[in-house]
């Protein structure tokens, strides 16, 4: 089985797509080479395109195995011949041929060999267009339905996901799989947070953008404020978006100066000491298809309170308090919970190093090699003699 996976995502600043994209290269790797004939039968080629952006060695040295095609192109204008033109296929890029093409987003990339699949992580750019911006927006809701209808596979990463699939796309269940993010490396070679007292600030993490809320999380943090003016600090850890101008500038101005840190995006190397130290994660976004952060936090034995949309109660389950997105009094209200009473915040870390530890990587990749091949078997059946 040869597959090229679309790596371009994990080049820089691994947010949740691009960590998983990252960690299932590197864990289907590491389950097919644990047996001799998996490791001749499976081949991974990983596609990268940028103009400025390259693959170090230190960021695919976990990675040994895979075979790296680089190239040299601009990522929009490529992205716009894909997308509109249906081309230049995979195989012309690269000079080889696959049995799986794989996708780290919605649109298919053009084959003229592989089974197509994409990914699909949720789908609020259908919902909320206005909270998308770039391809996201020009191209992603008006394709998006024909390329799902086209592909041979669809891989999303949670229940919650795989049932808006279904319900809005209208996709056979057969070809659409879950492969659920497990604990990030870094984050399960550290030791959980130690905290016992009532010091440390009130985090989010992610990007700053329209879906994740942050306009909310900032009000309600201000009702903590005039409640108590000893109300810990608020971090916000991501990407400032150039939607974010408004939120940084409220974040700065009376009465929340000098309470907020807009820290931008925080590499690997030291998000577990951001996440140390922290009392609590706000996690109060409008739709998330996982909500990674929130599991980074429970594997370094953060409590988390995060909102009752999307994926995130799937995620959380009982190691959180979860609230309405748009009531920021409830929002307010969880947060002084879980900062003020030190029962609730040791019974929401223990359930959380508890739940975190079901999320595994390895299970991911046997279920993402067990669809491929599902995949595979089916259309040989459907056309014996190949697809042309």
């Amino acid at each position: 089985m040869k597959v090229l996976l679309d790596y371009r995502p994990a080049l820089r600043d691994r947010t949740g797509v691009g960590e998983w994209v990252h960690q299932l290269a590197q864990h289907l790797l590491a389950r097919t080479s644990s047996e001799a004939q998996n490791a001749a039968e499976f081949g991974l080629t990983l596609w990268t395109s940028s103009w400025r952006d390259r693959p170090t060695p230190a960021s695919v040295a976990d990675l040994e195995g895979a075979t790296i095609v680089d190239r040299r192109i601009p990522v929009r204008p490529l992205t716009w011949a894909w997308n509109r033109a249906g081309w230049p296929n995979v195989e012309t890029l690269t000079s080889r041929s696959f049995d799986i093409v794989h996708s780290t987003s919605p649109l298919l990339l053009p084959s003229r060999s592989g089974l197509r699949v994409c990914t699909i992580y949720d789908l609020d750019f259908l919902a909320h267009p206005e909270r998308t911006w770039a391809e996201m927006r020009r191209d992603y809701p008006r394709l998006a339905r024909a390329h799902a209808a086209r592909a041979d596979g669809i891989v999303t990463i949670s229940d919650h996901s795989r049932r808006q699939v279904l319900r809005m796309l209208e996709v056979e269940p057969a070809r659409v799989v879950v492969c659920r993010p497990g604990v990030p490396s870094w984050a399960a070679a550290a030791a959980p947070s130690q905290r016992t007292g009532p010091d440390g600030y009130i985090l989010f993490v992610g990007t700053l953008e329209p879906r994740k809320n942050i306009g909310g999380l900032l009000a309600a943090y201000r009702h903590l404020v005039d409640r108590d003016p000893a109300t810990p600090r608020l971090v916000l850890a991501g990407r400032v978006t150039p939607a974010a101008g408004a939120w940084v500038a409220q974040a700065q101005a009376p009465p929340l100066a000098g309470r907020v840190d807009v820290l931008g995006y925080v590499a690997d190397e030291r998000r577990s000491a951001l996440y140390h130290g922290a009392r609590v994660l706000v996690l109060p976004s409008f739709e998330e298809g996982f909500g990674l952060p929130a599991l980074e936090a429970m594997a370094l034995g953060v409590p988390v309170v995060a909102s009752t949309s999307g994926a995130l109660p799937e995620v959380v389950g009982s190691a959180g308090l979860l609230v309405e997105a748009t009531d920021t009094r409830a929002l307010a209200d969880a947060i002084r919970a879980v900062v003020s009473h030190a029962a609730l915040w040791a019974e929401l870390r223990q359930n959380g190093l508890a739940r975190a530890s079901a999320f595994k990587w390895p299970e991911a990749a046997a279920a993402l090699l067990h669809a491929y091949g599902g995949w595979l078997d089916r259309a040989r059946k459907n056309a014996p003699a190949g697809r042309t």
